[in-house]
């Protein structure tokens, strides 16, 4: 998946406005313009389509985090120069949140098995014995999933 996929999935699951999406990269203490999220959410063919770059990503996701959980005393964490789907993964279950059990049941609502010991594999660090890259279908998987809950549309 790409970012920009990832970015407009979230934006639909959460009915984000433009003004919303400003307001989340604000707080990561980062500036866009209306005219960046609107080209960033773009179809891929659309000529003024702009690449979401692993950074921008990471700034999103962590003013989600910020939203979600409240914004953490002192300066914030530095955004990651290169983001994949585990890192992704791992942001949004911190936003929302989200134990292994809620992920297993938004996984369940997009009829997607997983066990435990799999999910967990995804939250470890890369040089883990048990660490486990997080595919695309998974990632896609658990959006579907909170797309049905969060959104309540199939």
């Amino acid at each position: 998946m790409t970012n920009n996929d990832v970015l407009r999935r979230l934006r639909f699951i959460f009915d984000f406005s433009d003004s919303k999406m400003i307001s989340l990269f604000a707080l990561a203490d980062h500036q866009v313009s209306r005219e960046q999220i609107s080209d960033w959410l773009k179809k891929d063919a659309d000529p003024a389509y702009k690449d979401c770059d692993d950074s921008q990503l990471a700034i999103f996701l962590n003013g989600l985090i910020n939203d979600k959980r409240g914004k953490k005393e002192g300066a914030q964490p530095e955004p990651e120069t290169r983001i994949n789907n585990n890192i992704i993964f791992r942001k949004l279950k911190i936003a929302l949140n989200l134990q292994a059990e809620g992920i297993l049941e938004i996984m369940a609502l997009a009829e997607a098995e997983l066990s435990k010991h799999e999910l967990s594999a995804f939250f470890r660090r890369p040089d883990h014995k048990h660490y486990r890259i997080c595919n695309d279908q998974i990632l896609r998987y658990f959006l579907k999933g909170m797309q049905v809950k969060y959104r309540d549309v199939e």
